[in-house]
């Protein structure tokens, strides 16, 4: 079996490291299954191609595809720079590719698409996501309900349905919920892997990053708990599923 590369986003080595152990969890993958890079501390190798890989994942982040060049801060200038070099060979050569909530921004970006805050931002927890009509008949959908909540928490969202994209997943706070180009590309503006524990450390870790107000934590973190968020695990396993 070809290796996954998944390459991660966060600059925090915890959040970092409860992504990479909830990747592995939830996709079903065994740690030599998985080329990890972690780009806040971690080039991509020289030479580097996509192609020899079985798929692509990217994980989430506290960055934003759509802050101006001259705010960004540099390691996260940087890990978007080094994601987006990857996405012409991903797009053109139809790898088959998961990106997760920074990852539907990047991909959108790169197909020409507006990202930014103006709207369809969402709180941090849970929001319901349904299926559109080709959803239903999308592969990696077919055994999920056409309705179920997913853990979500974002700035900024794609405003648009980016050229040569389907739609998949909506939700009436955002309508791009999941999208797919080709027959491979995929993504997910929720947290496939996420479940209620490991949403809520990273509640704890980014508290102080804008998303909420930090005394607000507790409360999320009791909302989290009581939410049944079990089934976009499903379309992760689903993925590593096809393309293994």
């Amino acid at each position: 079996m070809r290796q996954f590369l998944l390459l991660q986003l966060r600059p925090e080595t915890d959040a970092s490291d409860d992504e990479y152990h909830a990747f592995l969890e939830k996709g079903g993958l065994r740690d030599a299954q998985v080329h990890r890079i972690r780009l806040d501390c971690q080039d991509l190798p020289a030479g580097l191609d996509p192609r020899d890989y079985a798929g692509v994942i990217v994980g989430g982040g506290p960055g934003c595809v759509s802050d101006p060049a001259e705010t960004k801060d540099p390691i996260e200038a940087r890990i978007e720079q080094a994601c987006l070099s990857l996405m012409p060979a991903i797009t053109e050569n139809d790898i088959p590719f998961m990106g997760c909530c920074y990852g539907i921004g990047i991909l959108a970006f790169h197909l020409g698409a507006e990202v930014s805050k103006k709207q369809f931002g969402e709180a941090v927890g849970p929001s319901t996501c349904t299926k559109t009509d080709a959803g239903k008949a999308a592969p990696l959908l077919q055994d999920l309900p056409d309705s179920f909540d997913a853990f979500v928490g974002h700035k900024e969202a794609v405003q648009h349905l980016p050229k040569g994209a389907v739609h998949l997943l909506a939700s009436d706070p955002c309508p791009f919920q999941m999208i797919q180009y080709g027959q491979n590309v995929f993504a997910t503006q929720f947290h496939p892997e996420a479940d209620a524990a490991g949403f809520g450390r990273r509640i704890r870790i980014y508290k102080d990053k804008g998303y909420f107000p930090p005394e607000a934590a507790d409360e999320l973190i009791e909302m989290c708990q009581a939410s049944d968020v079990t089934q976009p695990e499903r379309i992760l396993s689903a993925f590593v599923s096809r393309y293994s």
